[in-house]
């Protein structure tokens, strides 16, 4: 993984992906992956249906709230988004919390795996930061798999309210330890 400084902003490239700050002109885009009840309703935040305006709020929150760090995930040589990522404090628990999505075209390929393990190095780069959060739907085995991949441990179980269901769902807490990470991290690279 390595950091480059473009468009005004960092980002983060990795093997096959480009993850960067979002752009106004990745609205339609980004409405078009996630008006998808598939995707959507596995997100706490994310309504349904979802166009161009919803897309045009978020990046513009994404780009001004400075205790976030948002970046699209695009393919390195395409450089269109197929979902996108971040990290944020915790709606339900002290910390800071990954998020991630992905286009239902690009599910089952190792994207969001290898998104998530980016942000995750990205998040303990910060020498404060001692756990890492992460919530996803009971229902959603392959961001069970991805979590499982990056290191991150179940921590519980509870409920969390989904806009685009209107309703509060079950959900899985995983946490990972800093600790766990470097381990991790040491194994990766020998």
């Amino acid at each position: 993984m390595k950091e480059i400084d473009r468009d005004g902003g960092s980002a983060l490239r990795t093997a096959r992906l480009l993850l960067r700050p979002p752009r106004e002109s990745d609205a339609p885009r980004l409405a078009a992956l996630a008006d998808n009840w598939a995707v959507a309703s596995m997100l706490a935040r994310m309504p349904h249906p979802y166009g161009e305006a919803d897309a045009m709020s978020w990046i513009r929150h994404a780009l001004s709230d400075e205790r976030e760090r948002v970046l699209v995930i695009t393919l390195a040589r395409a450089g269109a988004p197929i979902g996108a990522c971040g990290i944020s404090p915790a709606q339900w628990t002290d910390g800071s919390e990954l998020g991630y999505w992905l286009g239902e075209p690009y599910w089952s390929r190792g994207y969001a795996t290898e998104a998530a393990q980016a942000l995750v190095s990205l998040a303990f780069a910060d020498p404060q930061l001692t756990h890492l959060w992460c919530a996803c739907r009971v229902t959603n085995e392959r961001s069970r798999g991805v979590l499982r991949k990056c290191g991150f441990q179940f921590h519980g179980a509870g409920m969390m309210f989904t806009r685009a269901a209107n309703s509060s769902v079950p959900v899985e807490h995983y946490c990972l330890d800093r600790e766990v990470w470097l381990a991790l991290s040491g194994w990766r690279a020998a």
